[in-house]
């Protein structure tokens, strides 16, 4: 098995029986190549006390995730390895309580035996998640969303049994922790091939009970248009499909181009979205794009902006300028007519899209004598707008722009 190549700890040092599980040992057998490695053993016994050990050995980093189930883990610097006592009375048993037959095979690390007791080797030949037991998934129901993002993840189908369970099931996934069907839903929005599979959860009411919403037969053709929209921006605007692929922040992996799929899954109205996405605890730094969509998405549906109107929608929509293009040309707007738009954006000088003031307010507080006061913010506004408009071009002019403007609005009486 190829995880085994680069451990940072010496198998020595780990208690006999110990078997890796999980997606490790799928990967291994697909040949898929993890860009992290994060190893899953199980001991017999004393799961909590081996990764004690080990953490203090290594000097390595120790997390107790569930002293009632005995799950501990090790943080190395370059993988995380997860320690769990062994569910039952052999490892047959604990893989026969597993979710799907990809993820119950067992490895042992010492003796190089692999252990498939539910022939997941054989499914993972055939590229098929096939569920354990119906009883399984009732057990743990975020297993039923896990199914639909590891098909996006590895290309693979859900067999039609299995599909039919989860089907009947999915009512149970409102009994889930909104965080942890937040978790497997970002995993899903962040793979690039996730469409057909967000299309089959939402077929199978799988989020139905989280974001109150009915089967939409439309979602299917909108998904399927957003991807058609972003390939194009890519073609001809490779800059914004790289802003659109970049995670949000260091601790949110979400990027804008999985939110505007998620956008075609909640509701148009504002309030309403906003609860959907609360009720399963999205950012808000997640929220508030959601918000600039809706909010700013229509303008620029409607008719040609005019400069000072692009000025203040460029204003508004900030780093979310890549996703409002895709989505507009997923709603029927053809490209030709954004691309006014898309040069001002990607022009670093363009004083629309990307404004530096030619006076600050301490310029204006002391050429003009006033005090500092909101009438000192509308002033540089004005200054901006006259500016993208050719009607100004230096300070000097921007100053006195602004003393004629205070005489002529008559703001100082």
């Amino acid at each position: 098995m190829q995880f085994l190549d680069n451990l940072p700890l010496d198998l020595n040092l780990l208690p006999k029986p110990v078997y890796v599980v999980g997606g490790t040992v799928r990967d291994s057998l697909l040949g898929r190549i993890r860009a992290e490695l994060d190893l899953d053993l199980v001991v017999p016994t004393g799961a909590v006390e081996v990764a004690r050990r080990l953490a203090a050995v290594y000097r390595a980093g120790f997390v107790l995730l569930d002293p009632e189930r005995q799950i501990a883990r090790v943080v190395f610097p370059d993988m995380t390895v997860d320690i769990a006592q062994q569910d039952g009375a052999s490892i047959a048993e604990d893989l026969n309580r597993r979710d799907y037959t990809l993820n119950a095979i067992a490895y042992d690390i010492q003796t190089g035996e692999t252990i498939d007791p539910l022939n997941g080797t054989q499914d993972i030949q055939q590229r098929v998640i096939r569920m354990v037991s119906k009883e399984n998934l009732v057990d743990d129901p975020l297993r039923l969303l896990r199914a639909y993002r590891q098909a996006a993840q590895l290309n693979f189908t859900i067999e039609a049994d299995t599909r039919e369970a989860i089907r009947e099931l999915a009512p149970l996934l409102t009994t889930v922790a909104a965080e942890r069907v937040l978790m497997e839903l970002r995993y899903l929005l962040q793979t690039p091939t996730s469409s057909q599979w967000l299309v089959a959860m939402i077929e199978d009411r799988l989020l139905s009970g989280w974001l109150k919403i009915p089967v939409d037969i439309a979602f299917k053709n909108q998904v399927t248009q957003f991807d058609r929209s972003f390939e194009l921006v890519k073609q001809h605007y490779p800059a914004l499909a790289i802003e659109l692929e970049q995670p949000l922040r260091d601790t949110i992996s979400t990027t804008r181009r999985s939110i505007g799929k998620l956008t075609r899954l909640l509701s148009p109205e504002l309030a309403v979205a906003n609860a959907q996405l609360l009720r399963l605890t999205f950012s808000s730094a997640e929220i508030q794009i959601v918000t600039n969509v809706i909010n700013y998405l229509p303008q620029l549906l409607q008719a040609e902006m005019s400069l000072p109107e692009q000025y203040f929608w460029f204003k508004s929509v900030g780093h979310d300028f890549p996703l409002l293009i895709v989505l507009a040309i997923t709603a029927g707007i053809e490209l030709v007519k954004l691309v006014g738009l898309i040069d001002q954006y990607l022009d670093p000088d363009s004083q629309v899209a990307h404004p530096t003031p030619l006076v600050s307010g301490h310029n204006l507080t002391q050429s003009l004598s006033i005090a500092p006061s909101p009438i000192v913010g509308k002033l540089l506004t004005e200054i901006q707008l006259a500016r993208i408009v050719g009607k100004i071009s230096t300070p000097s002019e921007a100053i006195q722009f602004a003393r004629e403007f205070i005489m002529t609005n008559k703001l100082l009486n």
